[in-house]
């Protein structure tokens, strides 16, 4: 007669710590990340020599044909947003495609000056 114990099958290995790892690098990424909206339509800056942070928080889309985009919004509507939401020392971030013609840049400039825009920051693309 067998008196000893039956061999004891090992504990399975559980995932519950790794799952918890997981979660908390999901957790800390999504606290840490910065959701930008994405572009609505295909822009290709200007290059410039100079690399200077950007600081504005309303963006101004242009294309290659002068089509405007603001919030969401494209064409006149845009710049009728734009003068709503404008403050004195507020700072607008053109986001400009480097096809776009110099009169119609200028042209545009006006009209942002119109809309109580003081400064207006070209956005480039390093050489």
């Amino acid at each position: 007669m067998d008196l000893t114990d039956a061999p004891r099958r090992p504990r399975a290995e559980s995932i519950v710590p790794m799952i918890n790892v997981v979660f908390l690098l999901l957790i800390f990424f999504l606290m840490t990340s910065r959701l930008a909206q994405p572009d609505p339509f295909e822009i290709t800056p200007p290059t410039a020599d100079l690399d200077a942070p950007v600081e504005a928080e309303a963006i101004l889309y242009v294309d290659k044909t002068g089509r405007l985009s603001f919030d969401g919004i494209e064409g006149d509507a845009a710049l009728a947003r734009l003068a709503q939401v404008s403050a004195s020392d507020a700072v607008l971030q053109l986001r400009a495609d480097s096809a776009l013609e110099a009169a119609k840049a200028a042209g545009l400039l006006k009209d942002l000056s119109s809309a109580g825009f003081a400064r207006v920051e070209l956005v480039v693309s390093p050489k």
